[in-house]
């Protein structure tokens, strides 16, 4: 019964959020895209982190990548050929460099929102894993990395856009971006694309390769004594979360309409792996309400207090995370627990004998 429950839930909620561009404001419906985006590189999040024990701080990273390769795309489909972007004139480049005009095909931009991250990620954990290198270890050096990403695009104003990063997005595929209609279609695709990342990381985690997984992040060493490579588990999974952080990266800026070094730093990275532990970084269900609540929660406390909406939003984080160490997702079964310790019938009394 309650199995058929969950799924009338599950149901209801993607009927709900389907119906989204009939009931929400064009303002609140991108939100809503943006954070249905982000949604897509938590659930990358819960399989290294959650079920391979593999904390990474710098998610952004991938996230820019694949976010960048389409902005890139997109600023040269508003261009003639042989015309560059204007940062680039004003920067003093005489032509447009050849690794862009690499993305000026679309089917060519939209594979390297997937493999360009990809690689990435699969490239830097193959030499990092293979040399042991985990733990806390691991999480500083992607932080390192995050951070030499953000300054690499501020520096290189000539080729990302400095600081200021890419923006003013026309159209792609023809079709104008900021046409309500073709917005109600990109949240869709947004939409589905979620739902079918969903569909794959839970299939992936049934599999032998995501119990593997587990028993990785639970007794590595064991795991290696039993004949299998650690490394190359752990490869393929943080390469996995790097492709969805790209195809997540690619759909946030189709609803922003904007992506700069801001938004790919340190800051943005712990941001993404916080929404999926106050969700619960274990259940894939638990990641997607979690990057849903904390961004909406995010969103409306800096509007109402501006000044202090940091502060709120940390102490909200460190009350959560010290109430339910796994996540809101666990919220239900402790208050089932409760309920039964509280409702717990008293056991009958004794019946007393005859007095004799």
């Amino acid at each position: 019964m309650n199995k058929w429950i969950k799924v009338a839930c599950d149901a209801a909620l993607l009927l709900a959020l389907a119906l989204a561009p009939y009931y929400l404001s064009s303002y609140h419906l991108s939100l809503l895209g943006r954070f249905l985006a982000l949604a897509i590189l938590s659930l990358g999040i819960s399989i290294t982190w959650g079920r391979a024990g593999i904390l990474s701080l710098g998610q952004g990273v991938f996230w820019g990548l694949g976010a960048y390769v389409l902005a890139m795309h997109l600023k040269l489909a508003a261009l003639a050929p042989g015309d560059m972007p204007d940062f680039m004139m004003w920067s003093g480049l005489d032509h447009l460099p050849a690794w862009w005009n690499i993305f000026r095909n679309p089917f060519v931009a939209l594979a390297g929102v997937i493999l360009v991250p990809t690689i990435t990620a699969g490239a830097m954990a193959w030499l990092v894993f293979n040399r042991r290198v985990s733990g806390v270890y691991f999480a500083l050096l992607t932080q390192a990395l995050a951070l030499v990403f953000s300054t690499l695009l501020i520096s290189e104003q000539a080729y990302t856009g400095g600081f200021n990063g890419l923006t003013d997005f026309n159209t792609i595929l023809g079709h104008e971006i900021i046409d309500p209609g073709f917005q109600r279609a990109i949240y869709w695709i947004t939409l589905v694309a979620l739902a079918v990342a969903f569909v794959f990381c839970r299939w992936v985690l049934n599999t032998g390769f995501g119990k593997v997984l587990i028993a990785i992040r639970d007794g590595e060493s064991r795991v290696r004594f039993l004949g299998y490579s650690p490394a190359a588990y752990k490869t393929l999974a943080f390469a996995l979360a790097g492709a969805l952080a790209g195809v997540s990266g690619s759909l946030y800026i189709l609803h922003a309409g904007v992506i700069s070094p801001a938004m790919v730093g340190v800051v943005p990275s712990i941001e993404m792996v916080i929404a999926v532990a106050v969700g619960g970084r274990s259940s894939l269900t638990g990641v997607v309400l979690g990057t849903l609540l904390v961004n909406f929660g995010k969103d409306a406390i800096s509007s109402a207090i501006p000044e202090l909406w940091q502060f709120v939003m940390g102490a909200l984080f460190i009350l959560i995370v010290t109430a339910l160490p796994k996540g809101l997702v666990s919220l239900p079964n402790l208050v089932l627990r409760f309920k039964a310790l509280v409702f717990k019938p008293s056991a009958p009394h004794a019946l007393e004998g005859p007095n004799v």
